[in-house]
């Protein structure tokens, strides 16, 4: 039998519907018909009745139903299920026959149409002759109809054209062919499904009632046929439940049947569908832990019914079978919507279907005869070109006994099937399979699991001598083997290789997997790579290796061909080979003595080469790569007659290399990029080892991770070792190339904190030490660079300390020239620093210099650099407070115009050193001086820390001419400068601006001359002053109030006339009755025209308060004398 008899057949895989044949559509040559079929097949939507359309002829011949069978008393049924039962009821035997025919209500012809339409139903009917098939008829009408009970003409023709051709009313429709074309054909679908509907469910029961003739001895074939049969129909009716249930009985009936050799392939047949129509629908019922278990089950009840010993790859091939029909289920109800896990997901069926494989292909080799030839006639032909029921024998079909009926002809078929297994192509089975787990456990993350199976399928391609893709997915799965160090398993897989290596005669793979399975990481007994290091030499010699073991002696032939051939060519002699993802049999690891060094000083490296193999290897160079190539040829030794280089297996070799840095590499970084060793030589073959970097391989991080864990554990004893250890050997790659080391001093000097905007004097002494003469010594001083952007506007640095500098002073002052010192000379300088605002600030004072030195026999130039830094922080000198209060040193929160008022001012230090105040003054803007000249009351006062200084500058606000009640006062300046600094250091200017007051005009100012004492019973005068400073004539209303303190002489009330501009004058004798601060006699005040003005307002000005003093006495001796 053929290897495709496997395959599950497509009605089976399926999903099973109605199926409804359109009879009486013309769809080639009608466009109407056309665009009634295209409505019913065309792009149909998940949401419409699972019906299977097919346009027949009307006089189309239905498959010829059999004679119904009475009884089954004598019947011996001769298989389980026909192959063509299936397709018969999915494509050709209808449920529902549908007959379209073009006939209107109103139709002239009417007789003579409904005549023509009976007759094809009639045909119909004939041919479906012993069938339960339904028939209906459509009629095509050009005009929409009218509602139900409306149109007697339509009722009337309707009840004739239904008598005429025997159908019951339920069977007769009308389709208008209109713009809603579709949506009366969704209408006429859901009818047909109705009726088809009818149809199963009687076929069912007809299934049914043949149950009562069976019975269990001779039947038992029938009772697996008509379960089946029973969910077949019950599927195309859409009841999956029930049909999930019949196919249940029915797999259990299959089980229940003798086996033995003859039936078992049949048993296991039907089993495998049954069992894929229960697993399918537990998917499409989203209850896939039921398909699991029932697939189990089946694998359990099965996997031991083997069958014929001859033909035991069939079982495998079966079992092969099940695995990937039930991944390809699982796999396609996750497309659908279910959620897979790691843990179980399609790709541990598809794992297995590819075991069965395997296993069908050992036994195949083992079982299938090479030099027979395939028997004459052939007896897997039949009569038929196929099966009658499914899983049986060509050559004994419809036969149930337990022997079978020729044994030379079972002799023949086996053997034909035998010779047809050899030509099964197994390897590209066992690959898809292994693909499409591959590609599951991918999509579930399961590395390992994807590299096992990568693994198996490189062995099948080697297997199938498809040696380029085996060695491609080989490598591919190599790399996860490495890095998890599964030694052994990389050592089987690199076996592998080297075979397809050595089989494709690819010349550097070859080179590559004999290092490695020369390597540390190999498993391989030293026979094994002793033989393998001889086979290298031969490549490295460019003669032809000897053959690997277990490898086909056909494929070795050609191999050898193949190796003569890259002999003879004279060309690509030359290899280099990236050993940093592998694990090669030299390992390499190289580092610089320091990670940094000095210019002056040589740059030392040291390359460390280690052998792994059974023998000594001879190196014909070794080169260093640095990212500077000009260093390159310093880092270069190759063999010469006299001494070779070879490495001694377990025996670590050191190479040192030194080289001169050049003055332009100064602050840059040199890394190694790679190490080259050659082995062989120009008259073989030339084969390059590259390592990138400094060195190390696939598996060198981890060892030096064990062994730093190791060195730990066991302490200072490691060390004690005389043998240098290599795990312990850390890889330096990179070194940096830093400045001389300056021979210079560099002292800074200062008092800080720094005074905000003050000349801040920094004292730099620089003193070498050099032996010879520092040239072109520059400095760089002023605010270090990185810090706050702000702190760069408000910080200026110059060498002038003569004046104060400006805002355009730079924060650094970059190479400034000092010229040459020579050795032990001292250099001072002086750099002043004004700071705008204050807070900390990091200065830099860097001095660089060249001076001639020698390294190695060379002269070279060296910069040289010395960097100080300062942080110093800027603090405020002093704090000046301002305030405003009137004459009698009240405070004012607004100042009258016209009227004298006090400006005080404190200034209070928080300088830690003294301060000088030179001066101070004050540049008024709308004020002017009520005194003839404003002179500073602060010339050259020393201010200790939280001394304050006070002034006070009586000022007058002129009438203005703006509206604006609020103006600007100005600006108050104080000259300083720090106590401790000469005299002839410039003076520093703080301005402080002034607040601006609120201005308010009085309609009337009066103030007072008095003395500034009285005495107790003596006359003091007191004389008022009232002046007019409104435009109109004011009244004035004045009366004095009694006091108990105060006697007085004057008008106690008086009504006053004053013109405007002018002053009116009251005087008035107080006489003094008690001794003390008094309060004067209250004046009441009052303007009849300025009702807004109060008593409080025009009285502010005058004096509250007045000191008498007691009444004083004449001193006569006597008392005196008592004293």
């Amino acid at each position: 039998m053929a290897g495709s008899q496997w395959e599950l057949p497509p009605e089976l895989c399926c999903r099973p519907m109605a199926f409804v044949a359109l009879t009486g559509l013309d769809v080639v040559y009608n466009a109407v018909h056309r665009a009634i079929w295209d409505a019913f097949c065309a792009n149909r939507r998940a949401d419409r009745v699972p019906i299977s359309f097919k346009v027949l002829p009307g006089d189309h011949e239905y498959p010829k139903c059999r004679t119904k069978r009475t009884s089954y008393e004598w019947y011996i049924p001769k298989g389980i299920l026909k192959t063509g039962w299936m397709n018969k009821h999915l494509n050709l035997v209808p449920a529902l026959v549908v007959l379209f025919y073009e006939l209107d209500w109103d139709d002239p012809q009417w007789k003579e149409k409904q005549s023509e339409c009976a007759t094809k139903v009639e045909i119909v009917r004939t041919s479906l002759q012993g069938r339960n098939t339904k028939v209906a008829v459509v009629l095509i009408q050009k005009k929409t109809p009218l509602p139900p009970g409306e149109d007697l003409v339509a009722s009337e023709r309707a009840s004739s054209l239904c008598n005429a051709c025997d159908l019951s009313g339920k069977s007769l429709f009308v389709l208008p062919h209109t713009d809603h074309l579709v949506g009366y054909i969704i209408r006429l679908e859901n009818a047909f499904y109705e009726h088809a509907q009818t149809y199963y469910y009687t076929e069912i029961r007809r299934v049914k009632s043949h149950k009562e003739f069976l019975n269990k001895t001779t039947h038992q074939l029938l009772f697996v046929r008509h379960q089946f049969k029973i969910a077949f129909f019950s599927e195309l009716k859409q009841d999956t439940q029930n049909a999930l249930k019949y196919y249940r009985t029915a797999y259990s009936l299959v089980h229940e049947l003798r086996a033995h050799e003859t039936n078992m392939l049949e048993i296991k047949t039907m089993a495998g569908f049954i069992n894929y129509k229960i697993c399918r629908l537990c998917f499409q019922h989203n209850t896939p832990l039921d398909a699991i278990a029932q697939f189990r089950k089946h694998i359990d009840l099965c996997k031991k019914k083997i069958g014929s010993a001859e033909l035991a790859f069939e079982h495998a091939a079966w079992m092969s079978k099940q695995f990937q029909s039930f991944g390809e289920l699982f796999d396609e109800a996750i497309k659908l919507g279910l959620t897979a896990i790691q843990t179980q997901n399609p790709g541990f069926y598809y794992q297995q279907a590819a075991c069965y494989s395997q296993e069908r292909k050992q036994l195949a080799q083992q079982l299938c005869q090479a030099g027979a030839s395939y028997p004459s006639p052939d007896p897997l032909d039949t009569q038929s070109g196929g099966l009658d029921f499914y899983g049986q024998r060509p050559w004994r079909q419809g036969h149930q006994s337990i022997d079978p009926p020729d044994a030379e002809k079972e002799k023949t078929g086996i053997l034909a099937l035998q010779i047809k297994e050899r030509d099964v192509p197994h390897s590209e089975l066992i690959i898809a399979l292994l693909s499409n787990a591959v590609a599951q456990f991918k999509k579930y993350k399961c590395p390992r699991m994807k590299s096992h199976l990568m693994v198996q399928m490189g062995e099948e391609y080697y297997h199938a001598k498809d040696y380029t893709k085996a060695l491609k997915l080989l490598d591919y799965v190599m790399c996860d083997y490495r890095t998890e160090r599964w030694w052994g398993l990389l050592t089987a897989i690199l076996t592998t290789a080297l075979r397809c290596a050595y089989l494709m005669a690819s010349v550097k793979d070859y080179i590559i997997y004999c290092m490695e399975l020369l390597g540390r990481a190999s498993t391989l007994k030293e026979e094994q790579k002793g033989r393998i290091e001889k086979n290298l030499l031969k490549v490295l010699m460019n003669e032809v290796p000897d053959a690997e073991p277990e490898c086909d002696p056909s494929s070795v032939s050609a191999a050898r061909s193949l190796w003569n051939d890259r002999v003879a060519l004279s060309g690509s002699n030359e290899f280099t080979i990236e050993v940093q993802d592998y694990i090669p049999f030299i390992q390499c690891k190289a580092k610089f003595f320091s990670p940094s060094f000095h210019v002056d000083q040589p740059i030392q490296l040291q390359v460390f080469l280690r052998a792994d193999c059974p023998h000594p290897v001879t190196l014909n160079k070794l080169a260093v790569s640095l990212s500077n190539q000009e260093y390159n040829q310093w880092c270069v030794v190759e063999s010469s007659g006299q001494e070779s280089m070879s490495l001694i297996p377990g025996k670590t070799k050191c190479y040192n290399f030194s080289f001169v840095a050049k003055t332009e590499d100064v602050g840059k970084k040199i890394e190694m990029t790679g190490i080259e060793v050659m082995l062989g030589s120009d008259r073989g073959r030339c084969v390059f080892l590259s390592w990138r970097g400094a060195g190390g391989d696939a598996a060198s991080n981890h060892e030096a991770l064990q062994a730093s864990r190791s060195s730990r554990r066991w302490g200072r004893g490691m060390e004690t070792r005389p043998e240098l250890d290599w795990d312990n050997l850390i890889m330096q790659h990179s070194t940096m190339i830093i400045s001389r080391v300056p021979k210079i001093s560099v002292q800074l000097s200062h008092q800080p904190p720094a005074l905000n905007n003050e000349m801040y004097c920094i004292s730099l002494t620089v003193q070498s030490q050099e032996e010879g003469v520092a040239k072109e010594v520059k400095l760089t001083a002023g605010l270090k660079p990185g810090q706050d952007a702000n702190l760069g506007q408000t910080t200026h640095v110059t060498l002038d300390g003569s004046k104060v500098c400006d805002d355009t002073a730079p924060a650094l002052l970059p190479d400034v020239p000092l010229g040459d010192l020579k050795p032990g000379e001292k250099l001072e300088r002086c750099v002043y620093v004004r700071c705008v605002s204050t807070g900390p600030r990091v200065f830099l004072f860097h001095v660089a210099y060249s001076i001639d030195t020698t390294v190695e026999g060379r002269q070279i130039v060296c910069k040289c650099h010395k960097d100080e830094t300062a942080t110093i922080e800027t603090v405020v000198p002093f704090e000046v407070s301002v305030k405003f209060v009137s004459t009698k040193f009240e405070p004012l929160d607004r100042v009258a115009v016209d009227i004298p008022f006090l400006l005080m001012t404190d200034i209070l230090s928080s300088s830690p050193w003294p301060l000088v105040l030179a001066s101070s003054s004050l540049q008024l803007l709308t004020m002017t001086s009520n005194t003839p000249q404003l002179q500073s009351q602060l010339q050259e006062v020393v201010l200790q820390t939280g001394e304050c200084a006070s002034e006070c500058f009586c000022l007058r606000c002129p009438p203005l001419t703006s509206s604006n009640n609020t103006v600007a006062t100005g600006q108050y300046l104080i000259s300083w400068r720090r106590k401790p600094s000469s005299a002839d250091s410039p003076l520093i200017q703080t301005t402080v601006t002034l607040p601006h007051v609120i201005l308010e005009s009085v309609p009337l100012y009066i103030h007072a001359d008095l003395p500034s004492f009285g005495r107790v019973r003596e006359s003091l005068p007191v004389r008022y002053h009232i002046e007019n400073r409104t435009a109109l004539v004011q009244e004035v209303e004045m009366a004095v109030e009694p006091s108990d303190a105060f006697m007085f002489s004057g008008l106690k009330q008086v009504r006053l006339r004053i013109l405007p501009g002018s002053e009116q004058q009251m005087l008035y004798n107080y006489y003094p009755l008690m001794a003390g601060y008094q309060t004067l006699p209250q004046l009441n005040i009052s303007l009849p025209r300025c009702p807004t003005t109060n008593t409080h307002t025009l009285r502010r000005f005058l004096p509250q308060r007045i000191f008498v003093k007691p009444q004083g006495r004449q001193l006569d001796d006597a008392s005196i004398a008592a004293a």
